[in-house]
């Protein structure tokens, strides 16, 4: 009994003792937390080091993908964007993106142009290539430019997505971008005010652009080559393949045909170069160098305004066995890509317009869409050049036609 309340009694001690000596331990701790913090609090603050600041992201490379995909998005049911563009979805919608009745202008452009194919040749010495040439006393870095489009809510449908002010910007500034001109449209159904939004544009562009005007009565054009020449522009145009769309035109803004008198006053009431836009068969190329004009078109307004016509490659050979070097060919028709366009240059262009691919770049990725397009386009051409023996865009044979 006495061992146990020994035993007792020393195991009390032993449990006072480990508790005492924790508590003791735990309020040292705590003791000499108080004091660590008391101290940082007593000392100055110290200045933090500035980090570095981190490299910003570099943004994603736009892709044609995205561009297009975008595009889809905000010119649909208006514009499809076919994977190859046909006319075959969209045929008889105009207003909109398609050819006028049955679609077969628009059909005959394809059609016309995807029938030609290439010499391919590669014993030879072309091993560089030149895609430039020279339009009107400006140097291009390819022998593109865009077309005239217009029309953003009742041909685009893109009302609420995008003004005829940003269209205009993306269309003109990527062409700029890619070393070439953009073209200004006029509309049927756009009032004078539109026009201008597009002329303040060639003036953003300190003038590097063409513009068009409808075949309006000659008071009408007069006005409008005034605008242009203070807005400093290249060139202007009368797409006078407008002539037959009357009814849609606005209330005193008649559009109608001109005869040669009257295509020669329009060229001598200016000194900027006049191209007549629309020209389809070799009589009226001769009547329009007979005029006055430094320029034409040979376009049927991408099949837009008269159903049944040949397709633009169709015409454009006979045109330039006739014209070539009397006056500056350019021509339109589906073009997309570099091949495209050497096999215009090869039927006799001096250049081309792309009208529909080139809008859908600007609907779908602004003036980057453009440019990106356009490089594309160039790519494609120089790779064409090299391995169909051709060293200079300003001369293409017709023997690269297979």
């Amino acid at each position: 009994m006495a061992d146990n309340t020994k035993q007792e009694a020393s195991g009390l001690s032993r449990r006072d003792f480990m508790r005492s000596a924790a508590v003791s331990a735990a309020g040292a701790v705590a003791l000499a937390g108080i004091m660590q913090k008391e101290s940082l609090a007593a000392e100055p603050a110290k200045p933090v080091a500035p980090s570095a600041a981190a490299p910003a992201a570099k943004p994603a490379a736009l892709k044609i993908d995205d561009v297009m995909k975008a595009a889809r998005e905000k010119l649909y049911p208006r514009c499809r964007v076919c994977p190859e563009c046909d006319g075959v979805a969209c045929a008889g919608e105009v207003p909109g993106m398609g050819g006028i009745g049955s679609g077969k202008s628009f059909r005959n452009n394809f059609a016309a142009l995807q029938k030609i194919e290439l010499n391919m040749r590669t014993f030879h010495n072309v091993n560089k290539v030149d895609t430039s040439v020279t339009i009107f006393g400006e140097k291009l870095a390819l022998p593109v430019m865009s077309a005239a489009t217009g029309g953003v809510t009742y041909n685009m449908g893109l009302k609420g997505k995008m003004t005829d002010a940003e269209y205009i910007d993306a269309l003109l500034g990527g062409c700029r971008m890619a070393g070439t001109l953009g073209w200004a449209a006029d509309g049927i159904g756009d009032p004078l005010e539109t026009f201008q939004i597009r002329l303040n544009a060639v003036k953003k562009y300190e003038g590097k652009a063409i513009v068009t005007i409808k075949p309006k009565t000659q008071e009408e054009i007069i006005k409008r080559i005034r605008l242009i020449e203070e807005a400093g522009a290249v060139a202007f145009a009368v797409d006078i393949d407008s002539a037959g769309r009357a009814a849609r035109a606005l209330p005193g803004q008649t559009v109608e045909p001109k005869t040669l008198k009257q295509l020669r006053d329009l060229a001598k009431s200016t000194r900027l170069p006049f191209i007549v836009k629309g020209v389809m068969t070799v009589d009226e190329a001769k009547m329009a160098i007979d005029a006055g004009a430094s320029g034409i078109v040979v376009s049927n307004h991408g099949g837009r305004v008269l159903d049944y016509t040949p397709g633009v490659a169709d015409v454009l050979p006979k045109i330039a066995a006739k014209v070539k070097g009397k006056t500056v060919i350019l021509a339109d028709g589906t073009m997309k890509y570099g091949t495209d366009v050497l096999k215009m240059l090869a039927l006799g262009a001096d250049a081309v317009l792309a009208g529909r691919h080139l809008l859908r770049g600007a609907v779908g990725g602004g003036k980057e869409g453009v440019a990106l397009l356009l490089n594309k386009m160039k790519s494609e051409l120089i790779d064409s050049m090299v391995l169909t023996g051709t060293a200079s865009a300003r001369k293409v044979s017709k023997s690269i036609i297979a």
